[in-house]
């Protein structure tokens, strides 16, 4: 199970002000590192790494575990995409397909555990 830093209350709090537009930078931070650490705990594993640069980077999805240099199987957007994804506002194959989303290895697709807040 993923270590919480962040605890529900202020995750969903940054989810909502993002939503209602107008967050600040450590609002959006605080809302991509809550749902970074939601998708851990949804997608229990070490095969996928998944990274929101300058936010936070996270490790999911159940399968051979990686120890050492680049992972196999990478996830890299920006913040604002991530949350576009979590929210269900895109899916992952139009984010992949516009190159918003770069995806490579195997396990690389999260449209399975995509989005993890409908509707925010």
């Amino acid at each position: 199970m993923a270590r919480r830093r962040i605890s529900a209350a202020d995750g969903r709090a940054a989810l909502q002000a993002v939503a209602a537009g107008g967050a600040d930078r450590a609002t959006t931070a605080t809302a991509v590192r809550y749902t970074l650490e939601e998708l851990a705990e949804r997608a229990p594993g070490n095969s996928v790494e998944v990274r929101v640069p300058p936010f936070g980077v996270t490790q999911c999805v159940a399968g051979p575990r990686h120890t050492r240099g680049t992972p196999p199987n990478v996830i890299e957007t920006d913040g604002a995409t991530w949350l576009e994804l979590i929210s269900g506002r895109q899916s992952w194959s139009e984010a992949v397909q516009s190159g918003k989303v770069a995806a490579s290895g195997l396990r690389a697709d999260l449209s399975e555990v995509l989005p993890l807040f409908p509707g925010r």
